[in-house]
């Protein structure tokens, strides 16, 4: 039987007994989906998959994403993406900077995300502590917590989501090798709108849905007003109690709730200290399938 240990900080659930490597039953599927909706971070250890193995697992809980910047794909399953600062005859095996700065994925995107599912195949360490350890907070509580006022003022409007934010902030950090994206990329993913507070499909909680990655200004809002309140906001969001950090270990799969959750992957690891992590992500077509 499935068994969760919580991890005792803002979020965040160890599950054990489990094989991800074969095919989840309803009841299996069901457990975990409950467990993600309420723990909003999942880790599975010592965990053994191919890559299309993982594709299995994470196509159980909606449709996989294959990531418009259209790069570092596992050959053969683009639904696969690599995360990593390897290179072979001095080209990159994977995306190095991936995830660096606070952000939930796919707010970018008209069909938001359910869910990330990563595994960590090569984790860097120093000093026998792991490095490139992912962040999460948890924005469920960080709508519980918003003053009332605050929350009544901001119920019922929106945010402007740009994928392009991310993506250029990125290419200003020291030797970031990103390219711009093109045209195409561009109009492939448009900047759009989603509500501000979302009513989570699994918990049926508020949530706080404006992450500092991605959210360029509530549409509502005079500009210089939606930037005070997003900067606010912005803050608000990670404070510690919110908080939760994983260490990563190789076999880790780790699973996250991208609508309840935001995230950011610590940058502190060098080009000679090699990461290399597999990623899906997950639609939440079963839960918006207006929205697709």
């Amino acid at each position: 039987m499935i068994q969760a240990t919580p991890s005792g900080q803002g979020l965040g659930a160890r599950v054990d007994n489990i094989d991800l490597s074969q095919p989840l039953s309803q009841e299996q599927y069901k457990t975990i989906e409950g467990l993600l909706g309420k723990h909003g971070v999942l880790w599975f250890s010592k965990q053994t998959l191919t890559s299309a193995q993982l594709k299995a697992f994470s196509s159980t809980f909606g449709t996989l994403e294959v990531n418009v910047a259209n790069m570092y794909q596992d050959p053969g399953i683009p639904e696969v993406m690599i995360l990593s600062n390897k290179k072979v005859d001095g080209k990159p095996l994977g995306l190095a900077d991936a995830g660096q700065d606070w952000h939930t994925d796919m707010s970018y995107s008209k069909m938001i995300a359910f869910t990330n599912v990563l595994y960590g195949l090569e984790i860097p360490h120093r000093d026998g502590k792991p490095l490139g350890n992912t962040e999460f907070s948890n924005m469920r509580a960080a709508y519980a917590a918003l003053p009332d006022e605050l929350k009544k003022k901001l119920e019922g409007m929106t945010v402007l989501h740009d994928f392009n934010k991310f993506w250029e902030n990125m290419r200003k950090q020291p030797g970031c090798t990103r390219p711009p994206l093109t045209e195409a990329q561009l109009k492939a993913k448009p900047p759009v709108s989603h509500p501000i507070f979302l009513t989570h499909p699994i918990t049926g909680e508020k949530i706080l849905y404006a992450n500092p990655g991605y959210a360029m200004r509530i549409n509502e809002l005079p500009e210089k007003e939606s930037d005070e309140i997003l900067n606010f906001l912005f803050e608000h969001q990670l404070q510690p109690q919110f908080r939760y950090r994983h260490l990563w270990t190789v076999g880790d799969v780790l699973m996250w709730d991208n609508m309840g959750t935001i995230h950011n992957a610590v940058a502190d690891y060098t080009p000679d200290e090699h990461r290399f992590i597999k990623r899906c992500q997950v639609m939440a077509d079963r839960y918006f399938p207006l929205a697709a």
